[in-house]
């Protein structure tokens, strides 16, 4: 069953409203953050600690905010980041129910192959590179597309607005460089 992109938008915009809602809005690049503390505390017992007042830790960005990322770290499974471990669970669960990803596969879009050759490795790198790119821009900003674009507008607010109207005025003239042919 492929759902159409009506539909596939109005489920996004369900969950999306039904997050805001009853839990908290959506934001996820924040959690690779988690992640990476999470990893780090591993390697390194004492980068966060629990103390009389809660948690903290010896990287400043982790211990800021009373030691919110470091609570969060030191406790991963909480809202945020099981949400970020199932929307790839989701998303391994659709490849499959949709009949698996080809690891070989040939079937980059047209206008990939017409601009850049039918190479998958060099299809990967730059999708690499670019995820690289906007998480460390996501950051920079202080939270991603999910967080500022898509909970902000549903929240009508302003920053969300303008976040979304910087995204594209980025987004379409990178396109347009990037595609050329096309």
């Amino acid at each position: 069953m492929i759902l159409n992109w009506k539909v596939g938008g109005m489920l996004l915009g369900l969950v999306f409203f039904a997050a805001v809602l009853l839990v908290k809005p959506i934001g996820v690049s924040t959690q690779f953050v988690i992640l990476d503390a999470i990893v780090a505390d591993v390697v390194s017992s004492d980068f966060i600690t629990q103390t009389d007042e809660g948690y903290t830790s010896t990287n400043a960005y982790m211990a800021k905010s009373n030691g919110k990322y470091a609570k969060s770290a030191a406790n991963p499974l909480n809202y945020s980041f099981v949400f970020v471990l199932a929307m790839a669970a989701g998303a391994f669960l659709s490849a499959r129910l949709r009949g698996g990803v080809d690891l070989v596969e040939r079937t980059a879009p047209a206008i990939w192959r017409e601009n850049y050759g039918d190479t998958p490795m060099k299809r990967y790198a730059v999708a690499f590179l670019g995820g690289i790119v906007v998480l460390y821009g996501a950051r920079l900003a202080g939270g991603c597309t999910s967080g500022h674009m898509m909970s902000g507008m549903m929240q009508t607010a302003l920053s969300g607005y303008i976040f979304a109207a910087g995204a594209f005025a980025a987004a379409i003239p990178t396109a347009m460089l990037i595609y050329k042919k096309g």
